[in-house]
Formats: C-alpha cells, sequence, structure tokens
C-alpha cells in the first residue's frame, strides 16, 4: 500500500504531465494558473488517498446482496442448522470480505 506521500507525488506526476490543462470562466476558457494547478495536485493526491484508504467499503456496499436476500439466506442457514461457517450468508459475505480487505 502506498504513502500518502507517494499517492501526493504521483498526484503531482499525472497533473504536470496533463499540462496544459484549462477552466471555463464566464463563457472564457482560459489555463489554468499556478495556483489552480497546485490546488489540482491537492485534490489529486487527496482523492488518491480515500480510493485506497475507504474504496473497499464502496467495493463491498456494491457486491452485498440486498437486506432481503441476506436475511432469507440467513433463514435457511437456521433452517438447515448451519448457522456457522457452513453456512450461505456466512460463505456469501467471507467472500465479499476476502475480495475487499480493508487496508492495513
Amino acid at each position: 500500500m502506498a504513502t500518502k506521500e507517494e499517492l501526493q507525488a504521483q498526484a503531482d506526476a499525472e497533473i504536470e504531465a496533463a499540462k496544459p490543462m484549462y477552466k471555463q470562466v464566464n463563457n472564457e476558457r482560459l489555463e489554468f494558473t499556478d495556483a489552480d494547478y497546485d490546488q489540482a495536485k491537492i485534490d489529486l493526491g487527496n482523492s488518491k488517498w480515500e480510493a485506497q484508504q475507504f474504496g473497499y467499503i464502496t467495493a463491498r456496499q456494491e457486491a452485498f446482496e440486498s437486506i432481503g436476500n441476506q436475511l432469507d439466506q440467513l433463514f435457511w442457514d437456521i433452517h438447515n442448522n448451519k448457522l456457522d461457517k457452513t453456512g450461505e450468508w456466512y460463505k456469501a459475505i467471507k467472500k465479499i470480505k476476502d475480495d475487499n480487505p480493508k487496508p492495513e
């Protein structure tokens, strides 16, 4: 996993490589000022850091079944005396967590 400084260096390089960059102000196309480039680097660095630190949350949320489906899995696991690591609900949740680990 990259450090915040490493991600910021990547962001800085990406912004430098993308020059020139432009903004639209009052229907006029203007090149970024030095302050705009500095802010773009900070914003991209922060975005990269947040994606690395918290991207797993979104990935897990997108992978989880609906609550209704999860409750149905739990019902059948209870019905089949599988409310342990052999149950379908546990195996499904475990796979999602394994596929989308929390950063250390």
